[in-house]
């Protein structure tokens, strides 16, 4: 039990590495940059309040544990804005990713080891319901974010509207549409503006 439990205290504080990765998105305020721990616990909660807004049935908690799992690979292979430059290279991010997933769920046991790592590998995909939607999560709390803070990352990246549309409207839209829709609102005022 020793064992069990010094792993899972190894995962843990390892997590909490995530406290130091910046994120390129502001907090609502402007004020600062969000760290990605702050990130993961924010679409957490979005989820928990937004499911009824997915497009399929969902099982919020398993949507909920993917949330607060996804982004741990960022502690090694950092977090790439979805409008910057470096996110031109997709291929490099997830392979810098899943050694990244190797190594941080490789330091609990096994039996958790093996279930972290298939929710992490279902989010990736995007293939299951509860995965698409917790994809357009993902993506819905940088928005609001950036229209909270009168478009702080976009205004760092140039980002047009259509790059909004292209990049993360489709994902929110697949799992969300509703959302996207009321979204959808809001960023055309603010790109209009």
């Amino acid at each position: 039990m020793t064992d069990r439990i010094d792993q899972q205290l190894a995962f843990l504080v390892e997590a909490d590495k995530l406290k130091s990765v910046i994120r390129g998105t502001t907090l609502n305020d402007g004020s600062r940059h969000e760290n990605t721990g702050e990130h993961s616990w924010h679409i957490a909660l979005y989820a928990l309040v937004m499911a009824e807004h997915s497009v399929t049935p969902i099982n919020v908690d398993r949507v909920i544990k993917m949330l607060l799992l996804h982004d741990l690979v960022e502690i090694d292979a950092g977090d790439v804005p979805i409008h910057s430059a470096a996110a031109r290279d997709p291929a490099a991010q997830a392979a810098a990713e899943q050694t990244a997933a190797d190594r941080i769920f490789g330091l609990l046991p096994p039996d958790q080891c093996n279930e972290f790592r298939v929710l992490w590998d279902e989010f990736e995909a995007a293939a299951t319901d509860d995965a698409i939607f917790a994809k357009s999560i993902d993506r819905v709390q940088p928005v609001v974010s950036n229209l909270e803070a009168g478009g702080a990352s976009w205004t760092d990246y140039n980002v047009t509207r259509d790059q909004v549309e292209a990049r993360v409207g489709a994902k929110v839209r697949r799992g969300a549409p509703a959302i996207w829709d009321t979204l959808k609102t809001r960023i055309d005022a603010w790109f209009a503006a």
